[in-house]
């Protein structure tokens, strides 16, 4: 059996953001970004509450990037880098380093690269990564 590694991402939910704080082992990785929550309309709400298995997606404007597949009602739902979910965000997470605001944060490249790093050295022992989002 493949071993499994959970990303727990526990959110305070704004008016004009979501705010996350993702953890692997209960060590902090970084802290999310999302659109406030919409009833999962997609394109303008943050996703819904539960289990996701992430997948490795390559995107022609993106490149490779994680995905969240299998998103009830949504498609093409990555994590990547972005500061502020209302002007950069269509229903993806940002990993953000710094919280600034409701939805917006600061260095989500330098977030993006840490996380980048921890699920992709499980994806390479051919281990699987979930998502638990509360």
């Amino acid at each position: 059996m493949k071993t499994k590694h959970i990303l727990l991402l526990q959110r305070i939910y704004g008016a004009n953001g979501t705010n996350g704080t993702l953890t692997y082992r209960g060590e902090l990785i970084c802290h999310t970004i999302e659109l406030p929550d919409r009833n999962n309309i997609p394109r303008i709400s943050c996703i819904p509450t539960g289990q996701y298995q992430l997948q490795k997606r390559r995107y022609p404007k993106h490149g490779e990037q994680i995905g969240i597949p299998h998103v009830l009602g949504r498609e093409a739902i990555l994590i990547h880098a972005a500061n502020d979910a209302q002007k950069e965000l269509l229903g993806c997470i940002a990993p953000v380093t710094t919280l600034t605001g409701e939805g917006k944060g600061h260095a989500s490249g330098q977030a993006l690269a840490k996380l980048k790093a921890l699920v992709y050295a499980c994806w390479e022992k051919g281990e699987e990564v979930y998502l638990v989002v509360k």
